[in-house]
């Protein structure tokens, strides 16, 4: 009766302290790639102020070509996903850095809307498989009860690029004439070179599976596989490419469209947005930095929440609730201060439920089947950013308001809970293990 509690202990201790050590180890640079992969897909918002009157475009052209990043990555990410099964996340990470930094600091350069064009398509060619090659990568180092938590700190990293974002793609825009160059050039080529100069970090820093990890000793790693191993699979059968037509995975990127889709409209569009209110390119960029620490707060809390008290398909319907109402309420509502107020809300709230949507399927999927059908997910839902970047400001130039480009975005945004709160009713329950 005595030895349960004794041999139990250490062996919760010990694992705690694994789980620690790991997420000291991976999840600062993984972080940092994924804040700079997010500078490196949000600059164009910000050069957009500039660079839309420098190539003659029109507000639907330019959102056009912002939006070809999509298609490249919707057509790479699956096949992407699954040579980075094969190779390993340290080689196939620092591949992807290094040629999304350079294809942005080409963007610098660009003559012409063709140009432009071709650019952000290979922009989302070089980086398909970087999201979903890190969700794939935590189900090799984290048990599912904590994978969510790790997702919602890994996405704090894009509420941070958008800060940090907000803030460089505003002061960098002022650095126009310097060198010769144009500001919108600045933001292009000072956002490209640390996707470059990180590469090498990469490849002497990140191991891509636990046993290649040199701050594991044999014990750690006995422990994480044996948790690992201990956890019920839900594997689809046969070859990766059968998790493409697996029919969960088919409903779970049909259902997530909506998230990415209200995401990337609102975040291509708020700095178009905030200087509206008659905010200068710095005011613009220092009024951006708010909503997005609101998103760091949300990513936090939202999972934490999860994993004390159980996740339920509220930690993910609610916020796009909130989001949807939050949007209609930002041109609805009088005066300036309650209109960003609500932008600060809806941005929080678009970004919140993610972590908790990405759990499911890291439970569903195993092995190479988790990194084809994670990166199916994530291709497809991904497509909504670019529907929103180019059916947003087609709808905004077609009626000359904010009011319908933000009623199609909340929309969406309750068509994708309402399809959440339907196909969704068995997320199990979890609980943190023993941390509390």
């Amino acid at each position: 009766m005595h030895d349960q509690p004794t041999t139990a202990a250490p062996e919760t201790t010990d694992g705690e302290a694994i789980l620690r050590r790991i997420s000291r180890r991976l999840m600062p640079l993984l972080c940092v790639m994924y804040l700079i992969a997010y500078i490196d897909r949000q600059n164009v918002s910000y050069a957009k102020l500039e660079m839309v009157g420098a190539l003659g475009l029109s507000e639907a052209a330019y959102g056009l070509g912002a939006s070809l990043f999509f298609l490249g990555y919707f057509l790479f990410e699956a096949p992407a996903n699954m040579i980075l099964a094969r190779v390993g996340a340290r080689l196939w990470f620092a591949r992807i850095m290094g040629t999304w930094g350079l294809v942005t600091i080409a963007l610098g350069f660009t003559q012409n809307a063709t140009m432009f064009y071709v650019l952000r398509f290979l922009l989302g060619v070089a980086e398909a498989g970087f999201f979903p090659g890190v969700l794939y990568m935590l189900t090799l180092w984290y048990p599912q009860a904590r994978r969510a938590q790790m997702v919602g700190w890994f996405m704090i990293a894009s509420a941070i690029a958008n800060a940090v974002g907000s803030l460089v793609g505003g002061a960098l825009l002022e650095l126009g004439g310097m060198g010769g160059l144009a500001g919108w050039q600045w933001v292009f080529l000072a956002t490209g070179l640390p996707a470059v100069l990180l590469v090498p970090v990469v490849l002497m820093a990140l191991p891509s599976t636990p046993a290649e990890a040199r701050f594991l000793s044999d014990t750690d790693k006995q422990w994480l596989s044996a948790q690992l191993d201990a956890e019920p699979k839900q594997a689809v059968e046969g070859s990766a490419w059968r998790a493409l037509l697996d029919r969960r995975v088919i409903v779970l990127a049909t259902l997530y469209f909506g998230m990415p889709l209200g995401a990337y409209g609102l975040s291509y569009w708020l700095p178009t947005i905030v200087k509206g209110f008659g905010a200068s390119n710095i005011e613009n960029g220092l009024l951006n930095v708010i909503p997005w620490l609101c998103v760091a707060v949300a990513l936090w809390a939202v999972p934490r929440h999860g994993a004390r008290y159980g996740a339920t398909r509220w930690h993910i319907v609610g916020p796009m609730l909130v989001a949807a109402a939050a949007l209609m309420g930002s041109v609805l509502l009088p005066g300036a201060a309650i209109k960003f107020a609500c932008l600060c809300v809806a941005a929080a709230a678009v970004f919140a439920g993610q972590p908790m949507f990405w759990s499911v399927p890291q439970r569903l999927l195993t092995g190479a089947h988790a990194a084809a059908g994670l990166a199916a997910i994530n291709s497809v839902g991904n497509l909504g950013g670019f529907v929103a970047q180019n059916i947003v400001p087609a709808v905004r130039d077609a009626t000359g308001s904010n009011l319908a480009p933000m009623a199609l975005l909340s929309g969406a945004l309750a068509l994708s809970a309402a399809g959440f709160f339907l196909f969704l009713p068995g997320i199990e329950r979890h609980r943190q293990p023993s941390a509390h």
